[in-house]
């Protein structure tokens, strides 16, 4: 029973990458799994994101894991508010394939 996976237009690829996560714990992960983390659209799919990478930095995916972060609560002044829920995605890349986000800014 396989899935019919639905066409991707090339601009749907563009807008499903937001932004790479470029911290101390996404570094370390980057380092011993040799994955990437990205920000994604909340309506992203596994396979959008594959192609997006692969699409954008011209490098193999092997997998994508995704994983959906909800906002905290937090006091502004005397209010409470709600950060905004977040959606990552956990890209592992081929052996070999690497993705330079210092390069590829210059």
């Amino acid at each position: 029973m396989s899935k019919q996976l639905k066409p991707v237009s090339v601009e749907r690829l563009y807008q499903v990458l937001l932004a790479p996560i470029v911290s101390e714990k996404a570094t370390m992960i980057a380092e011993k799994n040799e994955q990437v983390l990205f920000r994604v659209v909340p309506t992203a799919t596994k396979p959008e994101v594959k192609a997006a990478v692969e699409l954008l930095f011209k490098v193999e995916v092997e997998s994508v894991q995704m994983l959906k972060q909800k906002g905290k609560v937090k006091r502004f002044g005397r209010s409470m508010g709600r950060r905004s829920d977040v959606k990552k995605a956990f890209v592992s890349l081929k052996p070999g394939q690497e993705i330079n986000f210092a390069a590829e800014a210059k």
